[in-house]
């Protein structure tokens, strides 16, 4: 299992190095460091990799995990 965490108004961090990560065509990025950040914001200049843009442009994040969701496994 791996875990992937919403940083609050930042990117997704993926913390296992038991993942693979590849574009359209099927070709995987290299990746050289754990954990990866991948952009939520869409204004990364290496998407989809987080570079910091989002806290240069002030993202805000809407969501949040929200406990009684129909989307949500129960425990």
């Amino acid at each position: 299992m791996f875990r992937i965490r919403l940083r609050k108004n930042g990117p997704y961090v993926i913390d296992s190095d038991d993942v693979e990560i590849v574009d359209w065509n099927g070709v995987p990025y290299t990746i050289g460091r754990r954990p990866v950040a991948l952009c939520r914001c869409g204004a990364s200049a290496t998407k989809p990799f987080c570079d910091g843009t989002h806290s240069k442009r002030g993202f805000q994040a809407p969501e949040a995990a929200v406990p009684e969701s129909a989307d949500k496994p129960a425990p």
